[in-house]
């Protein structure tokens, strides 16, 4: 067996000096489920913003106009959003042999940005600029009637995210577990964005109120200021989570474990060393794994031990769109006969 081993890894050594095993499988970047997500957003955030923008025009509120930029930014990030989708979905090329997945991250790290300076940056401007104003004489009536309306549009976007953010989460996770360990930034943006939203209604409702009942303008520029800080704190969350996927992320650890499980269960396996992976879309991971397999292995047992551990890989791991594979025997084989 010995003399075997050596004689066909002499007729293969430039082959499998390092031996790689490249898996290519086609994958939607984003679900349809996503898509729905944001599409429902966009149009909630459209009936939002217009009704916001006729209402602070016609009252002069601060708090109302605050919140009216709050829904163009959302209403902007959403579109930049769908653009992301679409571009992450172009297939590979010569120059990006790992597809465009992550241009999904690149446009979801723009929104973080465009919710700092447009909404966050605006809302706060506002407020400064109406602190030392006197409070308007205007009738509540149409304030209030456009925060509810806004409340219901945003209640149900919010419900939409978190129904399929919760179909997502594992048994035993918290939603914001979820949120800081999802790889689809589609779904928890939107979901965060709505849940502000829902905030940031209830904060313009009461400034509103406030500066009406005591004739002080300062309690609608306060709201103003308390939705754009709102707004700037969603901002960094959001960029840090993009820009973590952006620099490559791994897969969760779970999915790290159970991979792991399965290589260890082949009998042609010694020892797996590091398995590293890297997030190259919401559903597609690059995995590189260091295996020791069995030193008694021919080269032609080798090659079958390789195919069916890609193959126990694919099936309980369907995410795992390209496997990158490291055969340490091959390499001691090699050691032992310079030696």
């Amino acid at each position: 067996m010995r003399h075997i081993l050596q004689t066909g890894a002499a007729r293969s050594s430039r082959l499998f000096r390092h031996l790689r095993l490249w898996i290519r499988r086609p994958k939607g970047v984003a679900s349809r489920e996503s898509k729905k997500v944001v599409l429902v957003a966009v149009a909630a955030n459209i009936c939002i913003a217009v009704s916001k923008y006729i209402a602070a025009i016609a009252s002069g509120s601060s708090s109302m106009m605050a919140e009216a930029f709050h829904s163009s930014a959302d209403m902007g990030n959403e579109l930049l959003l769908l653009w992301g989708m679409k571009r992450s979905r172009r297939p590979a090329d010569e120059r990006h042999p790992f597809g465009h997945g992550k241009a999904l991250y690149f446009y979801s790290l723009l929104v973080a940005i465009y919710i700092f300076l447009i909404g966050g940056g605006l809302a706060i401007h506002q407020g400064i600029s109406t602190w030392s104003k006197r409070a308007g004489e205007s009738t509540l009536t149409w304030n209030y009637v456009v925060l509810g309306i806004a409340l219901l549009f945003d209640a149900y976007s919010w419900r939409v995210s978190y129904r399929e953010l919760r179909s997502r989460r594992h048994p035993g996770q918290t939603t914001w577990a979820e949120i800081l360990s999802s790889k689809d930034p589609t779904v928890y943006t939107v979901f965060l964005e709505d849940s502000a939203g829902i905030v940031g209604t209830i904060i313009a409702f009461a400034g509103i109120t406030l500066a009406h009942y005591y004739h002080d303008a300062r309690f609608d520029a306060a709201g103003s200021l308390l939705i754009g800080s709102l707004l700037a704190g969603l901002a960094v969350l959001l960029g840090r989570e993009s820009g973590a996927l952006l620099v490559g992320e791994a897969a969760n650890s779970r999915h790290i474990r159970r991979i792991r499980e399965i290589i260890q269960r082949d009998p042609a396996v010694e020892r797996v060393g590091d398995l590293l992976t890297m997030h190259l879309g919401p559903d597609e991971v690059l995995l590189n794994a260091d295996i020791s397999f069995r030193s008694s292995l021919d080269v032609r047992e080798l090659e079958s031990a390789i195919d069916r551990l890609e193959k126990a890989i694919r099936e309980q791991e369907p995410n795992i769109a390209r496997i990158f594979i490291e055969a340490e025997a091959l390499r001691g084989d090699e050691r032992r006969k310079v030696a």
